[in-house]
């Protein structure tokens, strides 16, 4: 195991204790090398898109141990997502509106009130979505005003609208995004909706960062929040 160079919470100078972990002389945290290691090598399992699982599995932990800290790993991209974007929020941006189905779901003629719709911009190269409210609160109305099928014509509608889009600019880096985010999903097989919004930041966050960044801001961003 690597000896601790600096603390991991405030890059302070650290000194070694007697049962083997490190205190920090300016935030005065104790430090345990094992436990920091462990954060990162899951940090690292995280950024190369491996699932918990698999992560458990090779790592020798629990399932349910990593699954609690991919869950943490999510929500830490969520907040870094929303940083990135005030710094570039005032830069020009184009967008799309996009509405993802699970396979199993897009033959059903009423798949509208199950569809999850979010927006994508694009900052000059840098990815940032926006969940749009699910129309599912709704559906119950629309039965009651009749309007149930007309939603679901305007939603097939929207459908060939949006593979027009993406079959004219291929090369447009939100079309990229979308395809990015249909084909990793996927490996989750199944998301329910209240994580739906977790997942779409993972996914921006990582299309937006290769591995080797995605891996020391979450690290960084992990010790400065998370402990």
């Amino acid at each position: 195991m690597s000896t601790l160079q600096h603390c991991p919470y405030c890059q302070g100078s650290i000194y070694r204790l007697g049962d083997g972990r490190y205190k920090c002389g300016r935030c005065r945290r104790k430090v345990s090398p094992a436990r920091v290691a462990k954060v990162r090598t899951l940090i690292a399992s995280f950024s190369r898109d491996e699932n918990a699982s698999v992560s458990a599995e090779a790592l020798g932990l629990s399932y349910v141990s990593v699954h609690r800290y991919f869950g943490q790993f999510r929500q830490l991209c969520a907040r870094i997502c929303e940083d990135e974007y005030e710094t570039r929020r005032h830069l020009s941006c184009e967008y799309e509106e996009y509405f993802y189905l699970e396979r199993a779901k897009k033959r059903r003629k009423n798949a509208v009130f199950d569809a999850h719709n979010f927006l994508t911009f694009d900052y000059e190269g840098h990815l940032y979505t926006i969940v749009m409210p699910s129309l599912q609160q709704f559906r119950n109305q629309f039965i009651e005003d009749d309007l149930e099928s007309v939603y679901a014509e305007e939603f097939a509608r929207f459908r060939r609208q949006s593979r027009l889009i993406k079959i004219s600019s291929r090369h447009n880096n939100i079309v990229r995004f979308w395809e990015y985010f249909e084909v990793n999903i996927l490996r989750y097989r199944g998301v329910c909706d209240e994580s739906f919004p977790l997942y779409l930041k993972e996914m921006e966050f990582k299309f937006n960062h290769p591995a080797s960044e995605r891996e020391r801001l979450l690290i960084d961003y992990y010790f400065k929040e998370h402990e």
